[in-house]
């Protein structure tokens, strides 16, 4: 039985009342063609989309952002650095804090209504304070709509690539759509959603049959995987990465591009390792062409304060997975602009 709560307004009420304000609209532009260009390999600088696991506060999550816009000035040249604004929280067992889209305020119960006006109001915000656009994951496709006019790049994550609505609806973004392979590490899902994502499509979508023109800077994100027996297993090793160039090449996609998520199964959630891990990544991209020329950047869970916590008390740390701080992601940065 479902029971309804709260009529939500559709999204073009929603923008109406929250729009995103002129003066920020050329920054927008700015921002998706910066990440595109480097989607396409019209560019030859790195992306970084680089934040906490999930935006559950505004003032850290603002507070942060603005210390990612001062270090993209003297990054800018060599890298395109793309905040995390993460407002959507999958959960392995359908429980738990399930973002600030569901939950403005994560000690309070689900008031989806406040959470769009939360979202936006965030998002343009930071843009405010940074000059730079953000990244969000696409957990509920019906809901795209009320925030794709604030977003430079959407992920479809590990147990979403295998949806069809997912699918989808990605093939009607018109910013890059980065595809994680799924928990079980099938490259082919991987390329079969990328495929249906690059695709038009004709759909059902908010009450309305909708037809897309696919989009072609959907691309793959490699997170690891996780075998039968829960173990994680990495796929950012030189190896396996140039195994997915094969596959891509046999494809026939589009704007062939990898990025490197460096937590999650590729570091086992051992937030410090996504340092290693982007670090060897870095060595294989100047050891061969064909590596560089396919790894596009990186993935990375950063917030204020390392590691997380399980109650909302320490400003800047995460109360979902666990984050690098900000004196390493700094630091991180820094030293891989160096070695672009």
């Amino acid at each position: 039985m479902f029971e309804k709560q709260i009529k939500i307004p559709e999204p073009e009420e929603i923008l109406d009342r929250v729009p995103l304000p002129a003066s920020l609209k050329p920054i927008k532009a700015e921002r998706d063609k910066l990440v595109a260009d480097v989607i396409t390999g019209k560019s030859d600088k790195l992306l970084m989309i680089v934040g906490p696991c999930s935006a559950h506060e505004k003032a850290p999550v603002l507070d942060y952002v603005e210390r990612l816009g001062k270090l993209n000035e003297r990054v800018k040249d060599k890298l395109v650095l793309v905040p995390r604004i993460y407002t959507n929280k999958p959960r392995t067992r359908g429980v738990g804090y399930k973002g600030m889209f569901s939950q403005p305020d994560p000690t309070k119960s689900e008031d989806i209504l406040k959470g769009i006006y939360a979202i936006r109001e965030l998002n343009i915000r930071a843009m405010e304070l940074s000059g730079l656009a953000a990244a969000d994951e696409m957990l509920y496709p019906a809901n795209i709509h009320y925030v794709e006019d604030l977003l430079s790049y959407i992920a479809v994550g590990a147990r979403s690539c295998e949806n069809q609505l997912h699918r989808l609806v990605a093939s009607g973004i018109d910013v890059p759509v980065g595809v994680k392979n799924p928990t079980s590490g099938s490259i082919m899902v991987m390329f079969n959603s990328i495929y249906a994502a690059q695709s038009g499509q004709v759909f059902k979508l908010n009450g309305w049959q909708v037809k897309t023109n696919g989009n072609p800077l959907a691309h793959a994100i490699l997170r690891g995987e996780v075998d039968k027996y829960g173990n994680d297993i990495p796929n950012f090793h030189y190896e396996t990465v140039m195994r997915v160039a094969e596959g891509y090449a046999a494809s026939g996609l589009s704007n062939p591009a990898i990025i490197v998520d460096a937590n999650h199964s590729n570091s086992g959630k051992k937030f410090r390792q996504q340092i290693r891990i982007c670090e060897e990544v870095m060595q294989n991209r100047n050891y061969d062409k064909d590596f560089k020329k396919i790894v596009k950047g990186f993935m990375i869970e950063s917030f204020i304060e390392e590691g997380n916590q399980t109650e909302d008390k320490i400003y800047g740390k995460s109360i979902t997975d666990p984050c690098l701080g900000w004196n390493d992601t700094e630091s991180l940065i820094l030293d891989i602009a160096d070695k672009v």
